[in-house]
């Protein structure tokens, strides 16, 4: 009997004894292509050369300063490229250990930032439901996912929660998507009036919606919307990146290729590539004057913050990704695995949308094409298909409650960037036969 706390406790996981390239082997020798890069963490694969070098060369240099003390080269160079790589506007990062922390930072530092502009009574933030920006309390509390916040609601902060920019199912008929998108956007500036304009602090929200709505990307101008609305009312605007940031959609920032800048940036995941346990927040130069004009640091901090092999680790994918022309190879790839999969699947009467950018993609189940009708929750079709594609030997990334945190399944891709072309036509090819026979269990 294991004594670590599983995901599952009653059905532990395989054991991973070890990886190379987009493959993962357990301890009965099978393997298995990491198709969702974990949980679109594994951007450059296991065992990159580069990376593994340069974190033998960091152990053997410096493995822990507390940054209340010191700096070092490491976390230096990370932030000077991340900054140079960012929107204009941003001037500064502020490393942590996760995607969870760097939200929870950036809900402090919004906080800080009003105080030091003489607007304390600015506290509320907006988000949007069925999303999902982390599982510590503050995170949980300005996430949207229905599932994951119901047992824990009696001990999260008061949050407001406006519409998902989610097309597929919430657009009119008759309605343009330029029109659906202004239309949910517009759901903002109504939360804000109803909490009172100088009590709103900061909406935030996944430019590309990851795990909870499975790569929804938002329609055209309806960030240019949200972007003039927190101007118009003085909110700082957050975007959380952690899923869909560092290359993965083939840009570096999404909010890039939107136009619009945010005055926060959280990435996670792909950041370090799982070599290191590593987040991030990006924060504006206004943000940065702030708080040097004013009290003249962060009031937040971890333990492990810039940690120096965390950032070594990071500091050297985001070298590889550059050197090796990977952005280009995100595109590539991502067009082939979508073709594929609409060519295999685009028809099946199960199968409502194939949607995404880049490499994160997301398949969404319906019972009927016509209605949209979801399965029913029991069947959990999910983890049908999960399962069904893990005896193929391909790796997916299941989700429940795709609509409303109940009902509605999907499943996320999200290869590393690296995969091959033949690894991506496997996964292309076990997807497609597992999704019928996960189907094909589903009592009539």
């Amino acid at each position: 009997m294991s004594k670590v706390l599983h995901r599952n406790i009653a059905e532990p996981p395989p054991v991973a004894v070890r990886a190379e390239g987009c493959r993962i082997f357990d301890s009965a020798g099978k393997s298995y292509i990491d198709a969702s890069g974990g949980a679109a963490v594994s951007c450059l694969g296991h065992g990159h050369p580069r990376v593994l070098s340069a974190l033998q060369e960091a152990m053997s240099n410096l493995q822990y300063v507390h940054t209340g003390s010191f700096t070092h080269e490491s976390q230096e160079e990370l932030a000077e490229i991340l900054v140079s790589s960012a929107p204009e506007n941003i001037s500064h990062a502020f490393f942590v250990s996760s995607g969870s922390e760097a939200v929870e930072s950036a809900l402090k530092l919004t906080r800080q930032y009003f105080l030091e502009i003489g607007q304390p009574e600015r506290r509320h933030f907006i988000s949007r439901r069925q999303s999902y920006h982390g599982n510590t309390l503050g995170a949980l509390a300005v996430s949207g996912n229905a599932m994951r916040r119901k047992s824990y609601q009696p001990l999260l902060m008061s949050t407001s929660h406006i519409s998902p920019c989610y097309a597929y199912r919430d657009r009119f008929i008759d309605e343009s998507i330029e029109a659906y998108g202004l239309r949910v956007a517009n759901e903002l500036e109504t939360e804000i009036l109803k909490l009172g304009p100088e009590t709103v602090a900061g909406f935030i929200a996944e430019p590309i919606v990851g795990a909870t709505l499975g790569a929804v990307e938002p329609v055209p101008g309806y960030f240019r919307r949200i972007r003039d609305i927190c101007d118009k009312y003085g909110v700082l605007l957050i975007a959380d990146e952690i899923m869909c940031g560092g290359g993965r959609t083939g840009d570096m920032f999404v909010m890039d290729s939107e136009k619009v800048a945010a005055d926060i940036i959280t990435i996670a995941k792909g950041l370090g590539g799982g070599y290191q346990p590593i987040g991030a927040m990006l924060l504006s130069n206004q943000i940065a004057t702030a708080i040097r004009n004013g009290t003249g640091s962060f009031m937040h901090g971890h333990t492990y913050l810039g940690h120096p092999l965390a950032c070594s680790a990071a500091l050297a994918v985001q070298k590889v990704i550059k050197d090796e022309n990977l952005l280009t190879a995100v595109a590539v790839n991502g067009a082939r695995l979508i073709d594929g999969l609409k060519q295999g699947l685009g028809q099946h009467p199960n199968v409502g949308d194939i949607r995404g950018r880049g490499l994160l993609i997301g398949l969404e189940f319906v019972k009927n094409r016509e209605t949209k009708a979801p399965f029913e929750p029991s069947w959990k079709l999910n983890q049908r298909v999960k399962q069904e594609a893990k005896e193929r030997g391909v790796m997916v990334y299941p989700m429940p409650g795709t609509i409303d945190g109940i009902f509605g399944d999907h499943i996320v891709l999200a290869p590393p960037f690296t995969t091959s072309v033949s690894d991506i036509d496997a996964i292309v090819s076990a997807v497609t036969d597992a999704i019928p026979s996960a189907i094909a269990g589903i009592p009539n």
